[in-house]
């Protein structure tokens, strides 16, 4: 199957169907340096990591066009809240050193209903004032999209949780594509269950490596993976991923690995209340 490099939000904005994830270090803009000047165009940061700066850096370094670059944000939950997440958005912009943000999440479910619906509101707002082009969320569950929806508010262009062969969040991925809401894969690379052996056989057996195998497979099912590294040589090896493909069998092998919430390596908040 052919795996589109774009697809298009409903808002009409298109975003690249792989992007960066980055680590809260030094390493940060050399990072996105190398990524964008090895094909990326997308780079998923957060204010939790307090990353966005050597995001920018990063960019402005790469020699990269900002147009064609597609940078995301994320509100963490100790700013939620109408006024504090419009500070929040504003002092994003100014710690990126551009004017805007393509994508614009809430990183969690986290402190409750009210608090949740008075962030997506100020997220709206600081879309209709061109501060972000997007919005979305992360970590949430149909129930927590269900408010968004029931409070009259727009729908998500993006949900972004824990996504790969052992955590496939099948409920969650099945609510959001009936309802044409993009998912992003953060740690697809499974820290750690990389030398599982299905997955060892399929790198052998493509002559790919491991990493190349899981970043395919969440292509393949449709969802945008975010891999992090701040290698460069791993860097340029995991945005090697579209001249291959994975048989549906083999497809199938590993979608048999999946555990439910039990697979997840990371905080996975998506139960929240």
């Amino acid at each position: 199957m052919k795996v589109p490099t774009e697809i298009a939000l409903r808002t009409g904005y298109t975003m690249p169907t792989l992007g960066l994830g980055v680590f809260e270090n030094d390493e940060c803009a050399e990072a996105c340096k190398v990524a964008l000047q090895n094909g990326y165009r997308m780079i998923d940061s957060a204010r939790y990591y307090h990353n966005e700066a050597g995001v920018g850096l990063g960019a402005r370094q790469s020699g990269i066009n900002r147009e064609d670059i597609f940078i995301t944000s994320k509100i963490y939950h100790p700013e939620f809240g109408y006024d504090s997440t419009l500070r929040a958005v504003k002092d994003s912009i100014k710690n990126l050193g551009f004017g805007y943000y393509d994508l614009y999440l809430i990183h969690s479910p986290l402190t409750g209903k009210a608090n949740r619906l008075a962030t997506y509101k100020a997220l709206q707002e600081a879309k209709a004032a061109g501060l972000v082009r997007c919005i979305g969320v992360s970590n949430y569950s149909g129930k927590h999209i269900d408010e968004i929806i029931e409070a009259g508010y727009e729908l998500p262009d993006v949900n972004q949780v824990e996504l790969h062969p052992f955590c496939q969040q099948r409920p969650i991925v099945e609510y959001c594509t009936k309802r044409n809401i993009v998912i992003q894969a953060y740690t697809p690379l499974v820290r750690g269950a990389m030398d599982h052996a299905v997955i060892q056989g399929l790198a052998k057996k493509y002559e790919k490596d491991a990493a190349q195998i899981l970043i395919r497979w969440s292509l393949q099912k449709g969802f945008i993976p975010l891999p992090k590294s701040a290698n460069e040589q791993r860097i340029i090896s995991n945005g090697k991923v579209y001249d291959f493909e994975i048989a549906e069998t083999d497809m199938a092998l590993l979608d048999t690995l999946d555990r439910g919430a039990d697979g997840a390596v990371t905080w996975n908040p998506v139960g929240a209340e």
